[in-house]
């Protein structure tokens, strides 16, 4: 299988990298060469279709994204280039081609009203520029009827690049005291297990991913199992981490003494249960996950 991974040097791409070449032979790409075997621009639809014409994948796997959710709200333009518009190019140039598309969005499509966790099937309704151009992206995708999976996650975090666990390591070490919101609940979920968990679905195509991914096609919740607020994350964070820290006091905030210009959904817990129904996929407890991911063996770049 040659598959086409994109946004190598995100969050997610980057062990995306390191997993999916258990499957089989795997290209990527990036907006420069620069930890990435080749270029391809997201806010340029010459420069996808030319990639994966020239590259012919099997399989073309989509986690890069316009991630700064604030910044968004200044720059709807490029976020719905990269995030609503790119996806449906994507699909376009992967169905002429007979390839399958895997694709990453985000809890930020639904408003944060539910008193439950969120299925597929539930209606969607963005509250910022984030969450309308990541559901645009989902429907461009859609409305080309590509074998395709889309997997909707949560509160992602990695350990490079730029996230609140990296956010609150520095911090930790910066202050003496910090103030977290306590009152906006979700589910915190590394990277390297949406990695391997993306792996584990794939690998049950062999050969034939676009065949596959036909009778599986479509929406799918993929996120850490238990439940937190982002002070509970913090608290977690700190609770785990072996490095000298100057920080003594963690405070616990509202959402209202801590303004941002997009608005988070008070509520986005996810269903992962078609997930396990479909393909027998559980991640694991948030808490575990994160033990994991800060162990003293892996290397953080703060």
């Amino acid at each position: 299988m040659k598959i086409l991974l994109t946004g190598v040097t995100g969050q997610v791409g980057w062990e995306l990298q390191r997993t999916l070449i258990t499957l089989g032979e795997v290209i990527t790409s990036g907006r420069d060469t620069k930890g990435a075997s080749l270029q391809m621009d997201l806010t340029q639809p010459d420069s996808i279709r030319y990639l994966i014409r020239e590259v012919k994948p099997d399989l073309i796997v989509n986690p890069a994204a316009y991630t700064a959710v604030d910044k968004a709200e200044s720059e709807p333009e490029l976020a719905m280039m990269v995030n609503g518009t790119a996806p449906g190019v994507i699909a376009e140039e992967a169905k002429q081609i007979g390839a399958a598309v895997v694709h990453y969005s985000t809890d930020y499509v639904f408003d944060g009203e539910s008193q439950k966790p969120y299925t597929e099937l539930d209606t969607t309704n963005p509250q910022n520029i984030y969450g309308k151009t990541k559901l645009a992206g989902e429907q461009a995708i859609q409305a080309v009827e590509v074998p395709h999976l889309i997997l909707r996650t949560s509160w992602v975090y990695s350990l490079r690049g730029k996230n609140f666990l990296l956010t609150m390591l520095r911090l930790g070490r910066e202050r003496k005291e910090l103030r977290v919101v306590d009152d906006q609940i979700g589910a915190p979920t590394w990277s390297g297990a949406i990695a391997k968990a993306t792996t584990e679905i794939l690998a049950g195509a062999n050969e034939n991913v676009s065949d596959y991914l036909t009778h599986k096609a479509g929406i799918y919740h993929l996120s850490a199992s238990g439940k937190t607020s982002w002070y509970g994350f913090a608290k977690a964070i700190f609770e785990n981490d072996i490095n000298e820290q100057k920080l003594e006091s963690l405070v616990p905030i509202s959402s209202e003494e801590y303004p941002t210009p997009a608005k988070r959904p008070a509520y986005s817990l996810l269903d992962c249960g078609k997930l396990s129904n479909s393909f027998g996929v559980v991640l694991s407890d948030w808490e575990e996950s994160l033990k994991v991911a800060i162990a003293p063996n892996n290397k953080i770049q703060i």
